[in-house]
């Protein structure tokens, strides 16, 4: 045996309590004969099983103090959805009795039967599931078939007219238990079947009454439509009638303008001429004055520009023989400068070479690396100037679809004033016959509609092809911001490869420098090649000065003497002789007179 799900029996169980309490109800009511009372003990047994389907499978919802399972916040959802239920639920919570919302839930139940619209609010409640999710479980009875079902029986409590007294009943503290002998059948309810039938028969007639009078009203309302239709008709015709007055008197003022606008030019031609006359003769008498002023200034500006051109010769002599002072005073202070510095700066060159080649190399790579990009991106451009062709080709079609568009609506409107002009014709047959006035009616409705169809169609393409024109043009816009990035690289690439010729330019001029120190070097060299024979002390072992006997630090340098080997420092060797081969003064040994050298490190003089 198969193991029964609980809920669906549950639901089963609920579905067919809900049809024995609406089929109860409804013969019950039939055989009394009247409008129900709130006291009537089949339509209090209703409430209660309607309650139960509602609490079916509703979540639990977590409050500060406790947890809380009402039906009330499901039905206040309908007021959102249907908006006849607003006063309904503003009528509900008016209530001044009303203190809980299971009390406020059952009120609504009993105004929404009141109102026979019972089924149509809880329709509108089934049909939003994802909104009922939020407040049901997935198992539960209105969010399964069963709650459909439910909703069509309810349609069938329409018949029914209910009395109930709201405002002063005790809703809160209601006990919802549900009577089960009620629904047992009896001996009595076989005999009363004839006269359900005679009931039935009559609500049916009571029914057909009802259907009548909503066409009847239906009717009417055709009736003052037509009205309005002629006195808008009557309205047009006087507005046409005024509108070509207006137009006659518009034609008569344009033609008195139009002849007034002759004479204005006659007059204006006539005087034009006298004025040339005029003119031409000043013109000549002026020409002749201006001749003699011309050469007069001529004249003039010959002799000024002499004057200012020998001033300005002058000029220029004293700025150049100022500027070749300075730089020749310039130029001996860097000399004095350079000559000191230049050992001390020839490590450090090479240093720098070495460097400067480093990033020379970096340089080419990135030289050639943005040659790549730069090729790529001139691809990219040729192929969005494809597509740019293809937009403008696209955007010409769409054009030609728009004029299309206008002549196809030009001609609805044509069309809609025929069918206008055909439209007074027929009201006036229709004073004449009004057995055939409604099928008329009908008719011309489904044309309008047929045609507001159509040109709603038209106005929706109409708005795709903008759409799709204001969407090309976004896209030529990108392109266009396109092309300037590409612009900004070119001018970058540029920057790069001036900077590349300024660098090659400045390693030209080290290799210059290079070339001058190498030179010197080899002076250097041919000086050393004396002191070969003779021994140099490591600097471990010559930590103190020969004369006065003190620690060797950075203040205090080591000099070494080519003749006799002793080593000093530069506050002990102050002796110093000028040169004329160099501009500063060399410092020379105490004993022996001989040039001291400067010691770099333990190894190299």
């Amino acid at each position: 045996m198969a193991v029964k799900d609980p809920t669906a029996v549950e639901r089963a169980n609920l579905l067919n309590m809900a049809k024995l309490s609406i089929k109860g109800l409804i013969e019950s009511a039939l055989s009394f004969g009247r409008t129900l009372d709130s006291d009537y003990p089949p339509l209090q047994q209703f409430f209660v099983v309607m309650e139960h389907c509602l609490k079916h499978g509703l979540k639990v919802r977590k409050s500060f103090l406790s947890y809380n399972k009402t039906i009330w916040d499901p039905l206040e959802l309908v007021e959102k959805l249907y908006p006849e239920a607003e006063e309904i639920a503003a009528s509900v919570r008016d209530l001044p009795g009303l203190k809980t919302p299971l009390g406020r839930a059952r009120a609504w139940l009993r105004l929404a039967l009141m109102q026979k619209k019972m089924a149509d609010y809880l329709r509108c409640l089934i049909i939003q599931r994802d909104l009922l999710s939020e407040f049901y479980e997935y198992h539960a009875l209105m969010m399964e078939e069963e709650g459909a079902v439910i909703v069509g029986l309810l349609v069938g409590l329409n018949v029914i007219d209910a009395n109930l007294c709201v405002k002063g009943e005790d809703l809160d503290s209601q006990v919802g238990v549900i009577d089960f002998s009620v629904y047992l059948k009896s001996d009595d309810d076989i005999g009363g079947k004839e006269r359900n039938v005679q009931i039935a028969a009559i609500l049916d007639q009571k029914n057909y009454v009802e259907e009548l009078n909503r066409q009847l009203n239906t009717v009417s309302s055709l009736h003052a439509r037509v009205d309005s239709l002629e006195k808008s008709n009557t309205k047009l015709i006087e507005e046409l009638a005024i509108a070509k007055n207006n137009i006659i008197k518009l034609q008569e003022e344009n033609h008195q303008l139009r002849s007034e606008n002759t004479l204005i030019l006659m007059k204006t031609q006539h005087h034009l001429e006298a004025t040339k006359v005029d003119v031409e003769a000043e013109l000549q008498t002026y020409k002749h004055s201006r001749q003699g002023l011309d050469e007069m200034y001529n004249e003039a500006r010959r002799q000024l520009r002499e004057e200012s051109q020998l001033r300005q010769d002058m000029e220029n002599e004293l700025v150049v023989q100022v500027s070749m002072k300075h730089e020749i005073e310039l130029a001996m202070k860097l000399l004095e400068k350079d000559i000191h510095e230049k050992q001390d700066t020839l490590i450090g060159l090479r240093q720098q070479l070495d460097e400067v080649k480093a990033i020379n190399m970096e340089m080419y790579q990135k030289l050639q690396v943005s040659e790549d990009a730069m090729k790529e991106k001139n691809e990219i451009i040729g192929r969005l100037e494809d597509k740019t062709n293809q937009i403008n080709a696209a955007m010409k079609q769409l054009e030609q679809r728009l004029q299309q568009a206008e002549k196809a609506q030009m001609e609805a409107e044509a069309e809609d004033e025929k069918l206008k002009q055909e439209y007074v014709n027929k009201c006036e047959s229709l004073q004449k016959e009004f057995s055939q006035k409604e099928k008329q009616l009908l008719q011309l409705e489904t044309d309008l509609k047929i045609e507001k169809e159509w040109r709603q169609t038209l106005e929706d393409d109409l708005q795709k092809e903008k759409e799709t024109v204001s969407q090309l043009r976004i896209e030529t816009q990108e392109i266009i911001n396109l092309k300037k990035e590409f612009l900004k690289l070119q001018e970058k690439n540029k920057q790069l490869k001036r900077i590349c010729q300024d660098q090659e330019a400045a390693l030209q001029e080290l290799a210059s420098k290079l070339s001058e120190s190498k030179l010197k070097i080899e002076d250097i060299k041919e000086a050393n090649k004396a002191l070969q024979g003779q021994v140099w002390l490591k600097d471990k072992e010559a930590t103190h000065c020969k004369l006065c006997e003190k620690e060797f630090s950075l203040s205090k340098r080591k000099h070494h003497c080519r003749n006799c080997g002793e080593i000093f420092c530069n506050a002990c060797s102050d002796n110093e002789l000028p040169l004329p081969s160099s501009p500063k003064p060399v410092r020379v040994c105490d004993s022996c007179h001989a040039i001291l050298i400067q010691r770099c490190s333990s190894n190299v003089p």
